[in-house]
This record gives C-alpha cells, sequence and structure tokens, in this order.
C-alpha cells in the first residue's frame, strides 16, 4: 500500500534527525536519490548520461538544495548542467558543491526570465526545484514568469527531452493538492521520504506525471498516513473469494433500485456491474418498463415492482437513472437508506437522501454533483471549487453527512468520516463515457453484499475497528478503473462504452486474485515507483 502524508507531517517526521545535526544527510540522501531516478530516466528515453544536458531553477530553500546536489551529482556522471537561481540566497553549501562539479550558473535578478527560459528548455532534462513541501500560495514574480516562460516553451516539444519535479512541482500544495498557476507540468516527479498527499490527489496529481519515493531515513517517525492507496497485493488480499460450500445467498444478495423510463440502460448497466462482480444474486426493483429490459439484457436478475420491505437482501443500489420526476423510484431509494443495510447511492438518489447518513452509505457523485450535494447542506462550493480542490472537498463532504463518500474523476478519492481517505488511479480517460458510473455503482453494491457478516475481512488495517466501508468503495475503483484500461486494450487503446467494462470485470477480478504479496511491490533501495 502506498501511505502518502502532508508536509507537515514530514517535516515533523525529519524534526528528530535535523535535532541531531543530520540535516546534511538528509539533504546529501535525496539528492543521490533524485540523481539516481533522473539517470534512469534517461536510460528508459533512449538516452545516454554522459554528454546529455540538464538544467535545474532552483529556489533559496532546502528545495533548491536538493536540486543542486542532485544537478553537482549528475555533473559528475558526465552531464553538462546549468542552474538558474530565482534568488539570490541560494542554498550555500549546495551551490558550492554544483560549481565545483563545472556546473553553470545564472542568476534570476535583473536578468531576462524569457532568455533563460530559452537556454533551459533547450535542456535534455529540466529540473524544478523552485518550492517545496512549505511553499504556500505558488510561484510570484520573475520566478513565475521564468516558469511560466518554460512550461510555454515546453508545451508542444517532441523527443524524448523531460521535466523533473524535486519533492513536488512547484505551485502544487504538498497537503491538499491545490494548484497555485504557473506550474511547469513534471513527467517525473521525485518525492523524498514518503509520498506527499497533494501527488495523488487532483489538481495536483495533473502535474506530478510518475511518481518516486526516495527514502532518506524519516520513515520510523512518520505518523499515520494522511492518505493511500491500493496497489496489487492490497486488492488481492482485499477480493472476496466464495467457499467450497458457498451458495447464491452466501455471497450476497444485491438489491437494486435504478432506472426509469427516460434512462432505462442505467439499470442495466448496474446490474451488469454488480453481477460481473460476483454478487450471488440480484434483485431488480423499479418501473415494468424497465424491469422488462433488465430482464431480457440480465436473465439472471429477479426483477420486481415492488416495494423495498419485501426484498431481502444484503445492500442496497439505488439512484442510478433516476431523475426528480420518478417518485416512486425515490421513495425506494430513501427506504433503502432508511433500512439500515449497507447502500450505494448514485446520481438521482443523491438530492433524495436525508441530510445525516451513516458510513455505511456509499455516495458516488462526480464532481457536480458533489457540489449541489454541499450546497443542498448549506455549503458553497461549486463544481469549479470542487475540481480545485478534490481532497478538501471530499473530506468535507464526508463530514457534513456522515457517509463514506467516492468523489469520481481522473483519481478517484474515497472518504470516510473518521477521516481515513484513498485514492485510486487505477483507469483511462475513456472511462469518462455515458453509463460508467452505473457500472461502477454495481461494482460497489457487489462488494457491499458480499462482505455480509464479515465485512471486517475487507479491511486494510489488521485489528481495525471500524468496519472499513472506504476500503471496499476503493477495491471498487480500482476494479472499476482496470477494467476499464483492459476493455480499452482490447480495443488497441481507444474508447469504449460502459458495457465493455463490466465484460472486461471477470477477467479483471481473476488477473487481481492472482497476485501475491511476493513481487507485486518491488522496490530498490534509491527509487519507489508509485505509478
Amino acid at each position: 500500500m502506498i501511505s502518502a502524508y502532508t508536509g507537515t507531517q514530514i517535516r515533523q517526521a525529519e524534526q528528530p534527525l535535523l535535532d541531531e545535526g543530520l540535516g546534511d544527510v538528509l539533504m546529501q540522501r535525496a539528492a543521490h536519490g533524485m540523481a539516481n531516478a533522473v539517470i534512469a530516466e534517461l536510460k528508459s528515453r533512449g538516452l545516454g548520461v554522459y554528454g546529455s544536458s540538464v538544467s535545474v531553477l532552483t529556489g533559496k530553500g532546502n528545495n533548491g538544495g536538493d536540486g543542486l546536489y542532485a544537478a553537482a551529482f549528475l555533473a559528475a556522471r558526465g552531464m553538462r548542467t546549468t542552474a538558474v537561481l530565482t534568488d539570490d540566497s541560494a542554498h550555500a553549501k549546495a551551490l558550492a558543491a554544483f560549481e565545483r562539479a563545472g556546473g553553470r550558473v545564472h542568476r534570476l535578478a535583473g536578468a531576462a526570465p524569457a532568455g533563460l527560459a530559452v537556454e533551459a528548455a533547450r535542456a535534455d532534462v529540466v529540473i524544478d526545484a523552485v518550492l517545496g513541501t512549505g511553499a504556500k500560495g505558488g510561484l510570484r514574480g520573475s520566478a513565475a514568469d521564468l516558469v511560466a516562460a518554460v512550461a510555454e516553451l515546453l508545451t508542444d516539444r517532441t523527443g524524448p527531452a523531460f521535466v523533473v519535479a524535486c519533492d513536488l512541482p512547484s505551485g502544487v500544495d504538498a497537503d491538499t493538492g491545490e494548484v497555485s498557476q504557473p506550474v511547469l507540468p513534471a513527467d517525473l516527479t521525485v518525492t523524498f521520504g514518503a509520498a506527499k498527499s497533494g501527488l495523488l490527489a487532483d489538481p495536483g496529481a495533473d502535474y506530478a506525471g510518475s511518481v518516486h519515493v526516495v527514502p532518506i531515513g524519516i520513515e520510523e517517525y512518520l505518523p499515520p498516513p494522511s492518505l493511500r492507496r491500493f496497489e496489487d497485493a492490497d486488492l488481492a488480499r482485499l477480493l472476496p473469494r466464495p467457499g467450497r460450500r458457498a451458495h447464491k445467498y452466501s455471497r450476497g444478495v444485491l438489491g437494486v433500485v435504478a432506472g426509469s423510463v427516460d434512462y432505462p440502460g442505467a439499470a442495466v448497466l448496474a446490474c451488469r456491474g454488480a453481477l460481473a462482480a460476483g454478487v450471488g444474486m440480484v434483485r431488480y426493483l423499479g418501473p415494468p418498463e424497465v424491469a422488462d429490459l433488465v430482464r431480457q439484457s440480465c436473465p439472471e436478475v429477479v426483477c420486481s415492482t415492488g416495494a423495498v420491505a419485501g426484498n431481502r437482501v444484503q445492500a442496497w443500489l439505488v439512484g442510478s437513472g433516476m431523475g426528480p420526476g420518478d417518485h416512486e423510484q425515490l421513495q425506494r431509494a430513501r427506504d433503502a437508506v432508511e433500512s439500515g443495510l449497507p447502500v450505494v447511492a448514485d446520481a438521482g438518489a443523491l438530492p433524495a437522501l436525508p441530510a445525516a447518513l451513516a458510513p455505511h452509505v456509499v455516495l458516488t457523485p462526480h464532481a457536480g454533483e458533489l457540489a449541489a450535494l454541499m450546497q443542498r447542506l448549506g455549503g458553497t462550493e461549486d463544481r469549479g471549487n470542487v475540481e480545485a480542490g478534490t481532497l478538501a472537498a471530499v473530506r468535507r463532504a464526508s463530514e457534513m453527512t456522515g457517509a463514506t463518500v467516492l468523489l469520481k474523476g481522473a483519481t478517484t478519492l474515497v472518504a470516510a468520516p473518521s477521516g481515513d481517505v484513498y485514492s485510486q488511479a487505477d483507469g483511462t480517460p475513456w472511462l469518462a463515457t455515458a453509463g460508467s458510473g452505473d457500472v461502477l455503482a454495481g461494482v460497489i453494491g457487489a462488494l457491499l453484499a458480499q462482505a455480509g457478516d464479515d465485512v471486517g475481512r475487507f479491511s486494510s488495517e489488521e485489528g481495525a475497528g471500524e468496519v472499513p466501508w472506504a476500503d471496499i468503495a476503493a477495491l471498487g475503483a480500482a476494479l472499476h478503473g482496470r477494467a476499464g484500461k483492459a476493455a480499452s486494450a482490447l480495443a488497441a487503446g481507444g474508447p469504449i462504452a460502459a458495457g465493455g467494462i463490466a465484460d472486461a470485470l471477470p477477467e479483471t477480478w481473476g488477473k487481481v486474485s492472482m497476485l501475491s504479496n511476493h513481487g507485486a511491490r518491488k522496490r530498490n533501495s534509491h527509487s519507489q515507483p508509485l505509478r
């Protein structure tokens, strides 16, 4: 599992070592790991180390020192190195080491940012080491002009040249992932000690590229993480598996209240997602026309036009494909929530739910739906606010509702009222298609139903006292994303329809279940790739 931390948590973990006078040792470890990561990236792109060029944009703090020391290491390996100092008070020891290694230095003060940007952008590698984890509010003044100019020059670049962010891209908030422009998008972020939360949440993840962690010796001092992400071995361990004497009822029964006369396909896709995700039985409740379509498309589903109270299930899925005029369906959705059973509530059900919910209710909005939900509860967020600060928004929504909230997006975030947050980015942009969210709701509903009385076995934390509803939702998001990627791969990386996601789920499930703890999280001592 990947554990991510706020900048404050990282700095607190560093403090015992700083108190022992090991600050320079930490910086050397970080810089050495970063240099090795740059070299590995060069080789992966078919570039030789000797004779290649690197330009490092540095600030005044330790982040700039990390960049200068890394560039000094690279100079010793034969790279042509240039530094642009955005502040006169650069890290003195690191700057001296860089100059001893033969690096050329340009000072931004008094120079034209555009001219320095042109030279920097010509390098094979551009290292962004201007702002670190403690920075707030982004770049300013001539440093902002320089980075904006470099970013513009590199927008249409071709060939193997690439950008590396030192710890995190300057302008990305380490804690929240919020972005203050300008930001130089990185192809690779080399981060120190542990992953930063802001690198695993949108919009910060948009600028991070691939993320690698360099251990520097603070790991034993780290507190519980701010955010987690499941990896292969975690997913394999969490998947439910039927026992030898399992039957359809012991494998879970999911009740589905979805679809409407206007959107009957949503019910079909939700049922298909659930069936493909291992549930023992699906019971559908809805209008006769929709029930007929579900029967034709999914003959395994037991269909009814009755009430929630007359159906024995282990969990409910409500809301997909429903609108404000679907009064009977909305009443069924409210009845499902009031049943006290686990519920995944999607789309049209969100405006109809009570203001106070419980953690076993999993809400699955996109950014617009989340903004509307928060406004209904007294918040002021609009869709733009949610998209600009997804991590803060999903946490706030879980606090406001008392529910487990899954915010769909390129990076899907799941927040529990306890404060636990998961981040999954397993999919493909082709998942942005009509009906994809209905399939996701079906997958999560199936997992909730399969949890049954033994829900604790889903827990990602040994001995966890709280039922891990967020873990189950994050597992569903990961399976859904991987199935979308698999479906796209069958189309040579091209577009997919929502039905293709459901079709790919069983094989995706099978591949995940075969993953073992051994080899699923290989790491070397210098660099830990996150994705």
